[in-house]
């Protein structure tokens, strides 16, 4: 290499040098680098949030309206008591399946409907019990047959607050257990249980002897992995 030439390059080095320290032009880009990571993983906690904060509020309402459909069918008759076939309570379950459509309720959770009533002895009775979903979980407040003697049996409902049932009536209460899954690969709340109780007496002159046949539901003796 010639000095003419090595005189150029040691001015071109001096001018990059001087300018160096002064130049901004790829800092955006570093930034962007070391925030995106930060910014996306807040992105994603925010819709994991969001989405269980709606799922919990869509179960809550499916109890809810489980229990006050529940409280509500039976054969149309003003001369008889109403009699509940169990055609009746596989319909409230359609009704339930339509409303947690978007959450596949009946995949990913499960329903059971108590029927609580008073026993011979004015006791609280589990008369009858019916499930429908795929998750395996048993009632966190008894099982059909529950207190059909005696007074032992409190009710359902949490210690303290027990849910009874008054003389010639009945309580529809209704669990709804459902196990979330993430809308993102966080899996921050991945699996998490959630639980939603309700109960409504029932709306009218209901025959409180038996679930009369007529359908193909579920009992809650077994567990049951019948998918819509």
């Amino acid at each position: 290499m010639t000095r003419t030439r090595m005189e150029k390059l040691r001015l071109l080095t001096r001018r990059v040098a001087r300018r160096l320290p002064g130049d901004r032009s790829g800092l955006a880009m570093v930034e962007f680098a070391f925030a995106a990571p930060l910014v996306l993983g807040m992105g994603m906690l925010g819709t994991d949030t969001a989405s269980l904060v709606i799922t919990h509020m869509q179960v809550s309402q499916i109890a809810m309206q489980v229990a006050d459909n529940a409280s509500r069918v039976g054969e149309q008759d003003v001369l008889t008591a109403r009699e509940v076939y169990e055609y009746d309570v596989n319909e409230t379950f359609v009704g339930a399946e339509k409303l947690g459509e978007n959450i596949r309720i009946f995949n990913q959770g499960r329903i059971i409907i108590s029927s609580l009533q008073r026993n011979a002895s004015g006791g609280q009775w589990i008369k009858w019990q019916r499930c429908r979903g795929a998750k395996v979980y048993n009632s966190s407040y008894g099982v059909e047959g529950n207190g059909a003697t005696g007074t032992s049996f409190p009710g359902m409902g949490e210690p303290g607050r027990y849910i009874t049932a008054s003389s010639g009536t009945a309580v529809m209460f209704v669990e709804v257990a459902y196990d979330y899954r993430s809308v993102t690969p966080m899996n921050v709340f991945n699996n998490q249980q959630i639980v939603y109780t309700a109960a409504f007496n029932v709306r009218d002159n209901r025959d409180l002897n038996s679930l009369y046949t007529g359908g193909n539901v579920a009992r809650c003796s077994t567990y049951s992995a019948n998918r819509p």
